[in-house]
């Protein structure tokens, strides 16, 4: 089943007089349970990419259908609707809210849903991810009490709060050392293997790749074509 499929997707910015073409007509699925790298240098356009999957952004032309329903043309309050509803993210900068402690964070994209859940079930559900991603001692820590590896548990744990069909990954690594971003992408492993959580990343991170079941490969705005090997040897190159 696919949960995105891109069709001709083409993205343009105009910055003064200057024209600039971020996209060129990108073509992508992603398939339910798939654990899926987007990799690419600066500039090739995979943020652009992600952000339009993440309905942050819209494109300029093309067909973007999420769970067989087309998306372009909604607008911003629909965008948002749909991001709330169906798509998790996870931030390489964590985007925690520093005044909440880990089960309010966890909570919070679902209390700002207009037909808000009932807060015993939501409590638990938070509660039950919290235990998920090994922060069952932490519920009442604030973000400033926790570490970076800590912190990026309960991003991922907010992402899954939603129940979304697909989480998207920007970097999820990057602000960590080895050793943590190892438990952090053993930990997605699981999520996705064990819980069927479809996973598309954003990363130059060679271990994140290393678990992808598929590495997409994007620069100057179009999809490369290739094998993981041929990835792995680009992105050192």
């Amino acid at each position: 089943m696919s949960i995105i499929k891109l069709q001709g997707i083409k993205k343009e910015y105009d910055l003064g007089k200057t024209k600039v073409i971020a996209l060129k007509g990108v073509d992508l699925e992603v398939q339910k349970g798939e654990f899926t790298v987007v990799m690419g240098p600066s500039g090739s356009g995979k943020t652009t990419l992600l952000n339009i999957i993440g309905c942050l952004d819209r494109q300029t032309s093309g067909r973007y259908d999420l769970e067989d329903k087309e998306v372009v043309g909604k607008d911003f309050d629909d965008l948002a609707a749909i991001r709330n509803e169906k798509i998790g993210f996870i931030f390489q900068m964590f985007n925690l809210i520093p005044v909440l402690d880990v089960i309010e964070n966890i909570e919070f994209p679902c209390l700002v849903r207009q037909v808000p859940e009932a807060k015993a079930k939501l409590r638990a559900r938070a509660t039950q991810l919290a235990e998920d991603v090994g922060l069952g001692p932490y519920l009442h820590h604030k973000p400033d009490e926790l570490s970076g590896g800590q912190r990026q548990r309960v991003a991922i744990a907010r992402a899954l709060a939603t129940q979304p069909v697909l989480v998207l990954a920007d970097e999820p690594t990057a602000n960590l050392d080895s050793k943590t971003s190892d438990q952090i992408i053993d930990l997605m492993v699981h999520l996705n293997k064990d819980k069927g959580v479809t996973f598309l990343f954003s990363t130059h991170d060679p271990r994140v790749m290393k678990h992808a079941r598929r590495v997409v490969r994007i620069a100057d705005g179009k999809i490369v074509e290739g094998t993981l090997e041929e990835h792995e040897r680009a992105a050192h190159a």
